[in-house]
C-alpha cells in the first residue's frame, strides 16, 4: 500500500509539471525534496519516479481516490499534501489551470 500511496502522491505532484510542460530538470529538485521528506526516497529513486510518471498515461482521479482512501479522516495530512502541491505550483510560472487543478484535488480530498 505504501508503494501505491507514493506513486499516487508523486503523480499529483508531477501532474503540474506535466500539464504545464515545465522543465523537468528545473522541477526535479523540488519533486525529489518532497518525495524524500515524505517517503524516504533517494534523489535517484525520486528522479526515476518523476520520469516514469511523466512518460506514462495515468488517471488523476484514481490517484486522488487512492490518497483519499489511505488518509481517510486525516485532514492534517491532506492539508499537508495540498501545501506540497501548492509548493510545486509556485516553483515556476503559475497558470490559471494550475489552480483549477489544485481546487479540483482539494474538493475531492475534502468531499465528505
Amino acid at each position: 500500500m505504501d508503494k501505491k500511496i507514493k506513486q499516487s502522491v508523486g503523480t499529483l505532484l508531477a501532474h503540474i509539471i506535466k500539464v504545464d510542460h515545465r522543465s523537468v530538470e528545473k522541477e526535479a529538485p523540488v519533486f525529489c525534496d518532497i518525495m524524500g521528506k515524505n517517503f524516504d526516497c533517494s534523489e535517484e529513486e525520486a528522479t526515476n519516479l518523476l520520469h516514469d510518471i511523466l512518460e506514462t498515461e495515468y488517471n488523476l482521479d484514481e490517484h486522488v481516490t487512492i490518497i483519499n482512501n489511505a488518509l481517510e479522516a486525516d485532514k492534517l495530512s491532506k492539508f499537508h499534501l495540498l501545501e506540497q502541491l501548492n509548493y510545486v505550483i509556485y516553483s515556476d510560472t503559475i497558470s490559471a489551470n494550475d489552480y483549477k487543478i489544485f481546487e479540483d484535488i482539494k474538493n475531492k480530498l475534502f468531499a465528505s
